[in-house]
């Protein structure tokens, strides 16, 4: 095992990530993690010619789903009310 991966995708000192340690940290794909970039999901940032994902954007991505999972449980008719 590669521990240099395994240490990139969990040194909380990391300010900004490559997409493909955003994508390790999301357990995605990088075609996944980008085109989550491109519609804007997942917050990145130009450093001259290269992309980079702040290490909060991932943690903030993460808990839009989470919310939007609660408001569709919270939504969803129980099936024992019936």
């Amino acid at each position: 095992m590669d521990t240099a991966h395994v240490a990139d995708s969990i040194d909380p000192t990391l300010v900004l990530l490559t997409v493909e340690e955003a994508a390790r940290r999301l357990r995605i794909g990088r075609t996944l993690c980008y085109r989550l970039i491109g519609s804007g999901e997942l917050e990145s940032v130009p450093v001259g010619r290269l992309r980079r994902v702040p290490a909060d954007a991932v943690n903030d991505y993460v808990a839009r789903l989470r919310a939007a999972n609660r408001a569709t449980l919270a939504a969803a008719p129980m099936a024992d009310a019936a």
